[in-house]
C-alpha cells in the first residue's frame, strides 16, 4: 500500500486567494511584468508530479508588491510597462523543487520555490536580478491527500514569498542604493 502511494501522480491545481498586504506602501510606483508564461505557470518537480501554480502566483506576488508601493500596475508584457513608474519588475520562476514524505521520510510534504526578480527603471536601466528563494511544508501529511498536501505546502511557500518580499525588498542594497540615488537627485535644487 505504501509502494503505491508512493508511485501514483498528482496534477495540483493551487487556487488560493491571498490577503492584501497589511503595510505603509512607499510613495513610489511599480510596474509587475507577469507574462503569459509567469500567469500560467505548470511547474513538474519530478516526473509524476504537476503543480499549477500560475494564478495563485499572481494573486500573491500582486498582493505583495501592493503593499511596497502605492501603485502597483500588473502588465503582460515589458513593452505595456509604459515610463510613468518609477521601478519594473519582472518576475519568473527558476524552478519548483518538491519532497514527499516516501523521500524524505517525514510526515510533512515540502515545497520549494525559486524565483528571480529582474528589476529596472522605468528607462530599462536594470538596478538588480535578485533571487527569492520560498519554502513552504505541511504541518503534517496524516490524513491528507498527496494532491492536497502539495497545495498546502505550496500555498505556505507563495505567503514565503509574499513575507519575504515585504521584509527584504528595500534592504536589497541595489535598490537601496538606487533609493538614496533617487532622493539625493530630487533633493538637489
Amino acid at each position: 500500500m505504501v509502494l503505491l502511494a508512493g508511485c501514483t501522480s498528482s496534477n495540483v491545481r493551487v487556487e488560493q486567494e491571498f490577503p492584501a498586504m497589511v503595510a505603509e506602501p512607499r510613495d513610489m510606483k511599480a510596474v509587475l511584468v507577469m507574462d503569459y508564461d509567469f500567469r500560467n505557470y505548470q511547474a513538474w518537480p519530478n516526473p509524476k508530479t504537476s503543480i499549477q501554480l500560475g494564478a495563485a502566483q499572481v494573486d500573491s506576488l500582486s498582493k505583495a508588491f501592493s503593499g511596497l508601493f502605492a501603485q502597483v500596475k500588473v502588465v503582460s508584457s515589458k513593452e505595456q510597462a509604459g515610463t510613468d513608474t518609477d521601478l519594473v519588475i519582472i518576475p519568473s520562476v527558476r524552478e519548483v523543487q518538491l519532497s514527499t514524505p516516501s523521500e524524505s521520510h517525514l510526515n510533512v510534504y515540502e515545497v520549494w520555490i525559486k524565483y528571480n526578480l529582474d528589476i529596472e527603471t522605468a528607462d530599462g536601466v536594470p538596478i538588480d536580478s535578485w533571487f527569492l528563494p520560498a519554502y513552504g511544508k505541511t504541518p503534517y501529511s496524516y490524513l491528507l491527500s498527496r494532491s492536497k498536501a502539495i497545495e498546502e505546502a505550496t500555498v505556505m511557500a507563495l505567503r514565503d514569498a509574499g513575507a519575504k518580499l515585504m521584509l527584504d525588498f528595500f534592504r536589497i542594497p541595489e535598490i537601496h542604493g538606487w533609493m538614496q540615488q533617487r532622493q539625493a537627485t530630487r533633493a538637489e535644487p
